[in-house]
């Protein structure tokens, strides 16, 4: 095959798959808010998360950054939630979180974004 021709396939392959992650993360942050993944996430946020966080308005300010306040940040969206829960952070323990667990965690904090 010519240069050309590689190059061709190369660019039809990446638009493939801007494609696929474009309508990826377009699914995962229209998805409803389910009542029974936002009691779930509370109750992972209280039993990982209220040491260091305040998990909700009426908690107490902890050493790191409210859940509300997080929330509630232009930047804040399901997608950035996840890939900072995958993320290391040297204040925060490394917590082995499954997906299941990260979508309930994430779908409790964005239950307290105010509209």
């Amino acid at each position: 095959m010519t240069r050309s021709v590689w190059l061709h396939v190369s660019i039809a392959i990446l638009c493939a798959l801007a494609v696929l992650l474009f309508l990826r993360v377009r699914g995962a942050s229209g998805a409803p808010l389910s009542p029974e993944s936002t009691a779930a996430g509370y109750r992972l946020a209280e039993a990982w998360c209220k040491d260091c966080h305040a998990i909700d308005a009426a908690g107490a300010k902890g050493r790191a950054r409210d859940f509300v306040t997080i929330a509630n940040r232009a930047s804040t969206t399901a997608l950035s939630l996840k890939v900072f829960m995958k993320t290391s952070h040297h204040r925060m323990p490394n917590l082995i979180i499954m997906p299941d667990q990260a979508d309930d965690l994430v779908n409790y904090i964005l239950s307290l974004k105010r509209n």
